[in-house]
């Protein structure tokens, strides 16, 4: 748990959903993104108006030379943007381009987070067993707060998403609650005055 005052603010992350659903195990991904879409659009309009901080941590999906807009706008041009319309990030949201699982592996998100002054973050998205866990550890040992919604994630085999929710529940003391059990604050207070950052692996 953390303990300083700087670090109160809550952040909603938003993984892998600006998606083409055309790599291994779309289909079977698909019916649970379907389900997760339309309480992650509500949940994403909520801490909009709260202004709390959306961030979208999204694969590149080896298009290396590509900058997030245009990642937006090829899951747009593909048959499943029906899943990437209704969640597409808007001018306030801020995005964190990802290469392996974590969202925090080689990116700028504990930096950003530090920033922000974020305690605590919501993790939602896909895929519930992968990037969602490891993400979730990962926020773990920073000594942040971890919030998932157990229907605002998507998972390919659905066995291996209770465990992983059950993992993160017990070893990393995640709250695994319902998207509509979230309460934003109603307003994002502004970044108060703090230490300088210390990157990772510095004393």
């Amino acid at each position: 748990m953390h303990t300083s005052t700087e670090r109160d603010g809550s952040a909603l992350v938003v993984i892998d959903m600006i998606n083409t659903y055309d790599h291994e195990d779309a289909e079977l991904l698909l019916p649970s993104a379907e389900r997760v879409v339309p309480v992650l659009a509500e949940l994403i309009g909520r801490a909009r108006v709260s202004q709390v901080p959306v961030i979208y941590a999204n694969d590149n999906f080896g298009l290396w030379r590509s900058h997030h807009g245009e990642l937006v706008d090829t899951a747009l041009r593909r048959p499943h943007a029906d899943l990437v319309e209704p969640i597409r990030p808007d001018d306030d949201s801020l995005f964190v381009v990802k290469t392996r699982h974590s969202i925090f592996y080689d990116t700028p998100m504990a930096y950003l987070l530090w920033q922000l002054g974020v305690g605590t973050v919501v993790l939602t998205g896909q895929v519930t067993e992968q990037c969602v866990l490891y993400s979730a550890l990962d926020a773990h040992i920073r000594h942040l707060n971890v919030t998932v919604p157990r229907d605002a994630v998507a998972s390919i085999h659905p066995h291996l998403e209770a465990a992983a929710l059950e993992m993160m529940e017990r070893n990393m003391d995640a709250r695994i609650i319902r998207a509509k059990e979230i309460h934003f604050p109603c307003t994002r207070r502004p970044a108060p005055n703090r230490e300088p950052y210390q990157p990772e692996g510095r004393p």
